[in-house]
């Protein structure tokens, strides 16, 4: 008879920004499926959920994946479920509009490693500040880089856990890196994002370090953190029209205040008009330019408008779910013939 270890994880109910909460559930004889995953249940009045008085929320299981760490472990991502069964106010993923799997979604996580002894970037020394930017983006060699032995023990951690990861690099400022995951399908795209984060921050406690996902956490001439949202769907993949492509990006504009509601707090820090962002106040988009609202890929141009758009607007900390979720209903809301 085996045991094995399943880590439910969850969003808990802060606002604006949900943190992950974890437990792990022992089963004998677990076949490793979905579909073997009982509803669980957790204490809502500690994370913001629920009263104490009727304290019990549930923990819906959505995706499974491997634990590439713990003997017999999986990751169990899931939902938040009310006591009767009906999804939880903070349960943004039971709100996205894609059952069919027709939106595409490559999300760019980009982050601060945080020395949890000094609580600044790593690169960045105590009471002072590294060389300016331009030497530390996709950088090579100890003068300015740091953290590469973290984020690549992440990168394979993800790919045993059976993620869709696409890559990694150092961005701009000191200490600052980005991933990337693509999913077909918006539900499974934040599902990866919300695992590889947990992958992230759990592999930090062993090394003194923490992850800073605040989009402006270095006030000053210092990027900021985003988590651009490259999508599409079966128009965008097969149109052929820069009109249909024009009109798409047309129906974001009155809708922009939608989009920042759900982008990420404190996104107004970041989104200033410099350092590769549009400002949080204009709507804008263009083919390559990534001061732009949104941007349209050169090769989706190259391909006779056949490809994917960029919303460059999300910020580190965002929720892929409520981001893939607004982003759906104003595509689907465009007005094409």
């Amino acid at each position: 008879m085996s045991k094995s270890k399943l880590e439910y994880i969850w969003l808990d109910g802060h606002e604006p920004t949900q943190n992950m909460r974890s437990k792990t559930k022992v089963v004998e004889d677990f076949s490793g499926k979905l579909e073997d995953c009982e509803i669980w249940s957790f204490d809502g009045s500690s994370t913001e959920q629920a009263s104490g008085g009727a304290s019990d929320c549930l923990l819906k299981p959505v995706a499974i994946y491997p634990d590439p760490v713990r003997k017999n472990g999986f990751l169990i991502m899931s939902e938040v479920l009310s006591a009767d069964g009906t999804p939880h106010p903070s349960n943004a993923r039971a709100t996205i509009d894609d059952d069919n799997d027709d939106f595409w979604f490559g999300f760019e996580q980009e982050y601060f490693l945080m020395d949890s002894k000094t609580d600044l970037p790593l690169g960045f020394p105590r009471g002072g500040f590294p060389g300016p930017q331009g030497q530390y983006y996709c950088s090579v060699g100890g003068r300015y880089t740091w953290g590469r032995d973290i984020v690549e023990e992440h990168a394979d951690l993800c790919i045993d856990a059976g993620l869709n990861f696409e890559g990694i690099n150092q961005e701009v400022a000191p200490g600052q890196w980005e991933f990337q995951l693509f999913a077909k399908g918006a539900k499974k795209a934040g599902d990866e994002i919300w695992i590889a984060r947990y992958l992230l921050d759990r592999l930090t406690e062993k090394y003194e370090y923490y992850i800073e996902y605040h989009p402006k956490p270095v006030k000053g001439d210092w990027n900021g953190s985003g988590m651009h949202a490259n999508f599409s769907n079966s128009v965008l993949r097969t149109c052929g029209s820069k009109e249909t492509y024009e009109k798409i990006c047309e129906a974001f504009r009155p809708v922009t205040d939608e989009h920042m509601d759900v982008y990420g707090e404190f996104n107004d820090e970041r989104l200033t008009g410099d350092h590769e962002t549009a400002s949080i106040n204009d709507f804008s988009y263009g083919v390559s330019d990534r001061g732009a609202s949104i941007r349209i890929p050169i090769i989706t141009v190259e391909k006779g408008w056949k490809g994917w758009l960029e919303d460059r607007r999300p910020a580190s900390n965002g929720d892929p779910y409520k981001i893939a979720g607004r982003i759906i209903k104003t595509v689907n809301n465009a007005k094409i013939s």
